[in-house]
C-alpha cells in the first residue's frame, strides 16, 4: 500500500491518521463522561484528568499533522454514482468534524490552564499557560468543551452511518477505501 493518496484511494498515512485520531475521539469522549463523576477521595480523581489532557495534548499534535497531510496530498474523488448531496453533504461533515475537534481541544486547554498553570504531557513536556489567570474562563471554555465534544461524537455517528450505508445498501468501495482495501 502506496503512504500518500492517490485520485482512488487513501494512502496508509491518511488511514492511519483518520482511525487514530477517531480511536482517541471517543477515547477522550468516554475517559471524560466517566471521570466527571469521580469523587475527590477516589483513586482516579487525579490521574483521569491528567491522562485525558495529555493524549488531548498529543491528539492536537495529530490533527495539527493532519490538517498539515491533508493540504499536500489530495483526497480521492467521489466514487461514481454518488449524488450531489452526499458528496457535499460528506464535505460540510468532515469539515464540521476538523472545527469541532479544535474547539474541543482548544476548548479543554483553556479549562485546563485558566488558572495559569502548565499542563504536563506524561511528564514528557509542559504546555504552558498562554493566557495566565482569567477570572470565568473555566466555566466559559467548559461550556464550550461539553457541547462541542457531544458534537462531535453525533457527528462522526453521521459520519459511521454514511459510510455503513454506503457499504450495505449502495455496495460501493467508500469504507473499503478508509480500510485500506
Amino acid at each position: 500500500m502506496q503512504l500518500r493518496n492517490t485520485p482512488v484511494s487513501y494512502g496508509l498515512v491518511a488511514i492511519i491518521i483518520h482511525w487514530l485520531v477517531a480511536l482517541a475521539v471517543f477515547g477522550l469522549f468516554g475517559l471524560g463522561y466517566w471521570m466527571v463523576d469521580l469523587s475527590y477521595y477516589d483513586d482516579w480523581y487525579r490521574r483521569a484528568p491528567d491522562i485525558h489532557r495529555s493524549i488531548g495534548v498529543l491528539l492536537l499534535m495529530v490533527m495539527l499533522f493532519r490538517v498539515v497531510w491533508r493540504v499536500g496530498n489530495f483526497s480521492p474523488e467521489p466514487l461514481p454514482g454518488h449524488k450531489r448531496w452526499e458528496i457535499r453533504s460528506a464535505h460540510i461533515a468532515h469539515l464540521l468534524l476538523y472545527v469541532l475537534i479544535f474547539v474541543a481541544m482548544v476548548s479543554g486547554y483553556l479549562i485546563s490552564t485558566a488558572d495559569g498553570s502548565s499542563i504536563s504531557v506524561f511528564g514528557w513536556f509542559e504546555v504552558p499557560s498562554v493566557t495566565g489567570q482569567i477570572k470565568g474562563m473555566e466555566d466559559t471554555a467548559g461550556t464550550v468543551h461539553y457541547w462541542s465534544t457531544w458534537a462531535i461524537v453525533g457527528l462522526a455517528l453521521v459520519h459511521a452511518a454514511g459510510a455503513f450505508k454506503h457499504h450495505l445498501f449502495d455496495r460501493d468501495r467508500t469504507l473499503r477505501r478508509m480500510v485500506g482495501k
